[in-house]
């Protein structure tokens, strides 16, 4: 009897892993990017456990199949009720090109913004671009999900990268990362459930205030 070949076995490999893929009802998540600007001139960026920017790594993550970005057009408000440029609605508009126009500046300091899906929902991941026309780092990256629009119950904390506890939500061991046009995708270890997502930032390793370009959520409405 003839060994198979490698060439077979990598073939029967990938076929048994995309039957398994279709029995689960799952797909890869995929979003589209907005083209690369990058203007000015960065500046240093060292923050504790930075993440070394990869070019070629890619963000992937399996979904259920009918899994949709739950936060397009969705209302959001923030800290910062009167925000120095932009208003709070480009933030779920659907738009993620990184020019004059297209994003929200907050005010220096810990400052949040949190978008209302309207009703409870299963959260499976979120994909985030605050500012990506200059290599950068946000500070106090923290995001929540909650029933409760206050965030004072049932509070979810599905990514932190708030090494030092400036926000006063408890250190965070995620990591912190340099913006590029790809934005950054958050995927949640197991889903959860919640109709407000809260995200916070205190300032980048630029300057002090904090920026929003898109936020989208990836999940579908609870049973």
């Amino acid at each position: 009897m003839k060994t198979p070949s490698l060439a077979l076995l990598a073939l029967l490999l990938t076929a048994g892993v995309s039957s398994l893929r279709a029995q689960d009802g799952k797909v890869p998540l995929t979003t589209a990017f907005p083209p690369p600007l990058t203007i000015g001139t960065p500046v240093p960026i060292k923050l504790p456990n930075l993440e070394a920017l990869d070019p070629n790594k890619k963000q992937e993550l399996m979904v259920p199949a009918d899994t949709t970005n739950l936060a397009l057009k969705k209302p959001v408000k923030s800290s910062d009720s009167d925000p120095l440029l932009g208003t709070l609605d480009l933030v779920t508009d659907g738009v993620k090109s990184a020019d004059e126009g297209n994003y929200v500046e907050l005010a220096p300091g810990k400052q949040w913004i949190q978008i209302d899906l309207g009703s409870k929902a299963d959260i499976y991941a979120l994909w985030v671009w605050h500012y990506h026309s200059q290599k950068r780092a946000y500070k106090g990256v923290v995001v929540q999900v909650s029933d409760d629009p206050d965030f004072i119950d049932g509070v979810k904390t599905i990514f932190n990268n708030d090494a030092d506890n400036s926000n006063g939500l408890g250190a965070g061991k995620d990591p912190a990362y340099i913006e590029t046009n790809q934005g950054r995708l958050m995927p949640v270890k197991e889903p959860v459930q919640g109709r407000y997502v809260r995200l916070y930032s205190n300032g980048n390793s630029s300057n002090p205030s904090n920026h929003y370009i898109e936020v989208e959520v990836y999940g579908k409405p609870a049973k």
